[in-house]
């Protein structure tokens, strides 16, 4: 799926921008079953930002036959994904980020990985991908990374309100080292970014929602040495081009088997607290 310099500047700079990864109609489909869907919405929960807003999100472990679950098991997205682990992958978990206008709260400065390690990983052999489902922009909070950050290595975590962010002396240092890039996409783009990759969001205070599904992976050699929050390996049995618009015709419902992960299972902060637990 990817060039030989795709793969490249991925390794170069810790993040790859697809441009029109999903059609307008694999995008609207998603949208618009994400705003009826009355499950995704019970299943939310907010995480305090430590500016005065509050990031809302849903979060699954194992994708299903619903539209979230076909994006995620999507031949588009699992090829890249081996090709830049360079192996088989799996399903690590999916979120849907809902930063809705006027009230979408901000994104520390993080490293998945420095939240990742604690759930018995041994190695940073994963990626996320974030697919556009609204406008991103710089007025509505788009994603932001310090490119080529990722060759750090994992950087210590700490808690900044309700979220773990980076080492802030790190961070500051790292500024000046590393180009700050505000990715900002059309619906139906893809950015697939390293675990390692530094990376932020502002709150939303445009008058225009920014939601995004993100999907993530973990290389199959590499997965969690004992039962934690995230899921182990499981076989990803992948889908076809025209499965979601297929899908779309006989009906999407909210499909229990996703495995939701609510804020009270949700133990990322604890394990910031306790990292040894």
């Amino acid at each position: 799926m990817l060039s030989k310099n795709q793969i490249q500047a991925y390794r170069d700079d810790g993040y790859l921008l697809l441009k029109n990864l999903f059609d307008q109609v694999e995008i609207r489909l998603l949208k618009e079953a994400a705003v009826a869907d009355r499950e995704l919405d019970r299943r939310s929960y907010g995480r305090n930002d430590g500016e005065g807003g509050t990031v809302r999100l849903t979060l699954w472990n194992h994708p299903g036959n619903n539209i979230y679950g076909l994006f995620a098991r999507s031949e588009r997205l699992v090829k890249i994904a081996e090709d830049i682990l360079e192996g088989e992958v799996y399903h690590y978990h999916s979120k849907m980020i809902l930063k809705d206008a006027r009230v979408g709260g901000a994104w520390t400065w993080h490293q998945d990985y420095g939240y990742w390690y604690n759930f018995a990983l041994l190695q940073p052999l994963l990626t996320s991908v974030s697919i556009a489902v609204d406008k991103a922009t710089r007025e509505n909070g788009c994603l932001q990374v310090l490119k080529g950050s990722q060759r750090m290595g994992r950087v210590d975590h700490a808690l900044r309100g309700e979220q773990a962010g980076a080492d802030l002396e790190r961070v500051a240092i790292a500024k000046q080292k590393f180009p700050l890039v505000y990715c900002e996409m059309d619906p139906g783009d893809a950015l697939f970014f390293d675990c390692n990759l530094l990376h932020r969001s502002d709150q939303n205070r445009s008058d225009q929602s920014r939601w995004s599904l993100i999907c993530c992976y973990n290389a199959a050699r590499n997965s969690p040495y004992k039962e934690v929050q995230h899921a182990s390996y499981t076989p990803l049995e992948t889908v076809g081009k025209e499965a979601i618009k297929n899908g779309a015709a006989r009906g999407f419902e909210s499909d229990a088997s996703g495995d939701w992960l609510s804020g009270d299972r949700d133990r990322t902060v604890e394990k910031i607290k306790d990292p040894k637990e």
